[in-house]
């Protein structure tokens, strides 16, 4: 049986990479245009709250790209967080909170009061629009004067339901083929996690908190532009979109 210290955090890493790349082939290209940005605003060594972290993708390019950066990662979920405490261990510049973002008391785990940039993506479409609005006011407190907040996501513009059609069958009809050719989708990288000796555990409590699928929405992004200037954003605007993604860029 594999330990702890003994499991390859790295390949479970790289799992969870060409999972996530089944859904978003180009989901190299948000994370490189949000660290453009960070740079472009912030400089070199930013101090950042990795949001809805998970096994610490944000991270990972973040320290790779910024060396002199730290990062703060939240998330509730004990299977993906297993694996970003395993990946991380030993690092100074990374510090991970397990935490509930429906909890209004959440940012009171953190290690600090305020943040350069705050990052997260592919996380929060499982919220509603109501309990999302909430989190962009709290995120809101969080970030510093002159600071960001990102968010890549899934952003559909319900104005549009030719395109948006269109583009998810060409989209589904990819991950068909790729599945075909032996992708991993959610479900299957979840069933190989359940059966890892160190991961079995967490992985059996992350459904016990989630349940098999949450129900939340995809609002536009022009819904999360408005409501992060409401919050107290002085800016919000697209910075990089696909015909169903958009990473949006808020400026304190």
């Amino acid at each position: 049986m594999t330990t702890r210290t003994e499991t390859d955090w790295q390949a479970w890493q790289e799992s969870w990479d060409r999972q996530q790349e089944w859904y978003m082939p180009d989901r190299e290209e948000r994370f490189r245009i949000m660290l453009d940005m960070v740079e472009a605003l912030l400089g070199p060594r930013p101090r950042v709250l990795d949001l809805a972290c998970g096994t610490g993708s944000i991270t990972a390019r973040l320290l790779a790209r910024f060396p002199e950066a730290t990062s703060t990662g939240v998330d509730l979920d004990p299977a993906l967080l297993a694996i970003a405490e395993g990946t991380f261990a030993g690092d100074d510049r990374v510090t991970f909170v397990t935490a509930d973002l429906k909890d209004p008391d959440w940012p009171t785990t953190l290690p600090y009061d305020s943040y350069d940039a705050v990052l997260t993506a592919t996380a929060l479409h499982w919220l509603h629009s109501e309990p999302l609005a909430a989190l962009y006011g709290q995120v809101a407190e969080l970030v510093r004067d002159g600071g960001v907040f990102m968010n890549a996501d899934h952003m559909i513009d319900e104005t549009t339901p030719r395109i948006n059609a269109a583009e998810r069958a060409q989209r589904h009809a990819r991950m068909d083929q790729a599945k075909a050719d032996g992708a991993l989708d959610w479900a299957e990288w979840w069933q190989v996690a359940a059966q890892d000796p160190v991961l079995a555990g967490p992985t059996a409590r992350r459904f016990e908190i989630y349940g098999e699928h949450a129900d939340g929405e995809m609002p536009s992004p022009a819904w999360h532009a408005r409501v992060l200037r409401e919050k107290g954003f002085g800016e919000a605007r697209p910075v990089w979109c696909s015909p169903s993604d958009t990473l949006l860029l808020a400026v304190k």
